[in-house]
């Protein structure tokens, strides 16, 4: 199965792409998308121009995303929801189940510890995934979500479900 990962934000959305296969995973690719233009509605636009070709080149089967929380600033959380609901859509048009997960349980899932911070995380996704270089501390995220998702993802809990019968 094929998951693309998405760390939602404005200025830079970071995403990744990995292979599950049963248990072992790989890394396929993984990037920032960096929004165009000065005006909000530009500027996702842009996002979703991109997001739309990341899903066209790399196929994923089902898709990931961060959930987000309230900043100190009201208006910054309300232009990081708007990016959020491009993350959201770019994938769900295209047909894929969109999986969601707080950062707290992407960080416990790939660090072992609900409050990681960046650096632990990079380290932690380079370790699962050999061979990969994140492009950043956005991608590693996005990564993270992926790798959360492939451990609990609706194929994960089909798989669980078919085990206990």
């Amino acid at each position: 199965m094929r998951i693309l990962g998405i760390d939602p934000g404005l200025r830079r959305m970071g995403w990744g792409v990995i292979e599950a296969r049963g248990a072992r995973l790989s890394h396929v690719a993984n990037g920032v998308i960096r929004s165009e233009g000065a005006e909000l509605p530009e500027r996702l636009l842009s996002l979703f121009d991109q997001l739309n070709d990341i899903l066209a080149r790399y196929q994923p089967d089902t898709a990931a995303v961060e959930q987000t929380f309230v900043n100190k600033d009201g208006s910054g959380t309300l232009k990081l929801g708007q990016a959020r609901g491009v993350a959201l859509l770019a994938p769900a048009q295209v047909g894929l189940s969109v999986g969601e997960y707080a950062p707290n349980k992407v960080k416990k899932t790939v660090v072992g510890v609900g409050h990681a911070d960046k650096d632990q995380v990079m380290h932690m996704v380079q370790l699962q995934l050999p061979g990969c270089a994140p492009d950043g501390p956005d991608a590693a995220d996005a990564l993270a979500v992926a790798i959360c998702h492939a451990y609990f993802g609706p194929s994960q809990a089909r798989t669980l479900r078919e085990v206990a019968r």
